[in-house]
């Protein structure tokens, strides 16, 4: 039986009369990608917030790897704005206590990875999209996670900056397991598993290529997704 990285039971958060994430059960295998796909208010970053323990969960429990061996990538540029893309990068490896022999490497290896070397003297603010988000990858991998989270990491950026996203991402595997929400159903197709959410519950979880041949009988997972949708609302 495969280790996990991500373990939650029952999994309930509540605001009020919300129930944004209801009875969330689900286990992430280590080096995997695993989707959590859902439209926007699916409940997808409560989620997030919950297995990062940024908030507390009305019910429920998470099993998830230690907070130092997990990076996070927001849904939205939360880095420095007045800082250059290098002094980011050595804010969050020395936020980590990185030595500086490890973090003068890593930082080469990352900068060729994301093929941001040319840009480390811009400021983060002046960045373009893909690239903002290219360097929040970078700052969450600087300490070498196990366990990378990306909350719909590619929103709002072009087509070809999220294709280069995706091959950074698939690239990682199986070293580090990536957890990643999105609400593109191409995203989705990338992963190797894929949690199909909508108003807080989960309505499935398999592989693309299963959920597309099981549920329409092998149309696009866009088919797919809105068939259980519609089952959902049925019900």
């Amino acid at each position: 039986m495969p280790s996990l990285a991500i373990e939650t039971r029952g999994l309930t958060k509540k605001f009020g009369n919300l129930t944004a994430v209801d009875n969330f059960s689900l286990q992430v295998n280590k080096g995997e990608i695993f989707g959590l796909l859902g439209p926007d208010g699916a409940g997808k970053t409560t989620t997030m917030r919950l297995l990062l323990d940024l908030i507390v969960p009305t019910s429920g429990t998470i099993k998830i790897l230690p907070r130092e061996k997990t990076g996070y990538v927001p849904q939205r540029f939360s880095l420095y704005n007045d800082l250059t893309v290098m002094e980011n990068l050595d804010f969050y490896a020395d936020l980590y206590g990185i030595p500086h022999v490890t973090k003068e490497q890593k930082k080469k290896e990352l900068l060729q990875f994301t093929r941001l070397a040319p840009f480390v003297d811009r400021q983060g603010g002046k960045l373009s999209g893909g690239m903002k988000q290219k360097l929040l990858l970078m700052c969450a991998l600087i300490h070498e996670p196990e366990l990378l989270i990306l909350d719909e990491p590619t929103t709002g950026v072009d087509p070809v900056s999220r294709q280069e996203f995706w091959k950074i991402i698939s690239s990682l595997v199986p070293k580090v397991t990536v957890f990643i929400s999105t609400a593109y159903m191409d995203e989705a197709s990338r992963c190797d598993r894929v949690a199909l959410m909508y108003k807080g519950k989960l309505m499935k979880i398999d592989t693309p290529l299963n959920i597309r041949n099981e549920v329409v009988g092998g149309r696009s997972m866009e088919e797919a997704f809105l068939d259980l949708i519609d089952r959902f609302d049925k019900q």
